[in-house]
């Protein structure tokens, strides 16, 4: 007889940042198919910071051909040798790939009970997999539901301390078309969640 594992629950609003969160890694972690790109096409703002660059982001992506945005992806995270940009948390805070920041990131990812998938091969701190982490705990994929105080502890140790500077460079970068919109969304929500923590610590 098997027992039926209980899904945990998931406020709507946790689930809509997840889902963000998950989208982001996404859209980092290599060049989206028609079908991301079609959805991202369809995507709807409001007149919020975020609202107003998930917009820009929508509009962007109706006019973009895959192939471009493959080509985009490239020039901008694999170049010949290396892109344009290094999404790593040591190379923003230490200058170097591989430092204290990843070694704290494996300790964090430890005690959660995260594990690097066997088919990734580049190190843990890239945005794309910080972005899935985060998604992970808010959600419970890794077993429980982490804490708003857990969050906000991995937010401020793996993600605050750079990825706001990281998704300005991506809007900046001399190859940034449709990336340059996923910056602005990226940095739009991070200041959102920036602001929740520091709201919910007081």
């Amino acid at each position: 007889m098997s027992v039926a594992t209980k899904i945990p629950e998931v406020e709507a609003e946790d689930r809509l940042r997840a889902d963000l969160y998950n989208y982001l890694g996404v859209m980092l972690s290599g060049p989206p198919d028609q079908t991301l790109l079609e959805q991202t096409a369809a995507l709807t703002g409001d007149s919020t910071p975020l609202g107003v660059a998930i917009s820009g982001l929508a509009r962007v992506a109706k006019v973009s051909k895959r192939k471009g945005v493959r080509s985009e992806f490239n020039t901008l995270f694999i170049g010949l040798g290396r892109g344009e940009l290094l999404p790593y948390a040591s190379y923003y805070l230490t200058g170097f790939l591989n430092e204290k920041p990843l070694a704290n990131l494996r300790a964090t990812m430890a005690s959660f009970g995260m594990t690097r998938a066997d088919d990734v091969f580049e190190p843990e701190d890239n945005i794309s997999s910080l972005m899935e982490m985060m998604a992970g705990m808010i959600v419970g994929r890794f077993g429980r539901i982490a804490s708003g105080a857990e969050q906000n502890s991995f937010f401020n140790a793996h993600i605050g301390t750079w990825a706001t500077h990281y998704f300005n460079d991506l809007q900046a970068a001399k190859s940034s078309v449709l990336y340059a919109s996923v910056g602005a969304v990226g940095a739009a929500f991070m200041d959102i969640e920036r602001e929740a923590f520091r709201m919910t610590a007081d």
